[in-house]
């Protein structure tokens, strides 16, 4: 049956200032950049992993996806780290947008919000030793 998440699709009104966005800024890796006929086919991610994020442009679109509600409508985007405090730091550093001032402790983990240029919020989260199994 299905073998892999091949593709999450974020739509960017400026697909250049996004891969510098996700590339630059978060630390991703740019994958593919193919000027096909139906648009730009162009994609990133995360270094070492399979699912590749596909930046599709769209024309803006006043009030979405910005409207969402940080802390209570989920992310489009969920990006898990292994020591979330520190990449918060350099994150901040590189100019990355953020809901909070600091990244906040619940019960699975350790949690904090991101907004691209696009207004699509991602979801950065490190899960707590319990929830990876490790006690």
């Amino acid at each position: 049956m299905f073998v892999n998440v091949m593709y999450v699709t974020l739509y960017v009104t400026d697909q250049d200032r996004a891969l510098r966005f996700y590339t630059e800024q978060l630390g991703l890796e740019k994958r593919v950049d193919y000027p096909g006929p139906d648009g730009r086919f162009l994609t990133v991610g995360v270094p070492g992993s399979s699912l590749e994020i596909m930046l599709w442009p769209r024309a803006a679109v006043p009030g979405q996806p910005a409207e969402a509600q940080p802390g209570i409508t989920p992310g489009p985007l969920f990006l898990e780290s292994d020591d979330l405090r520190k990449d918060f730091e350099v994150l901040r550093d590189r100019g990355v947008t953020f809901d909070q001032p600091e990244p906040e402790d619940y019960p699975f983990g350790v949690r904090i919000e991101a907004v691209d240029p696009d207004g699509n919020r991602i979801a950065l989260r490190q899960r707590s030793r319990a929830g990876r199994g490790d006690g």
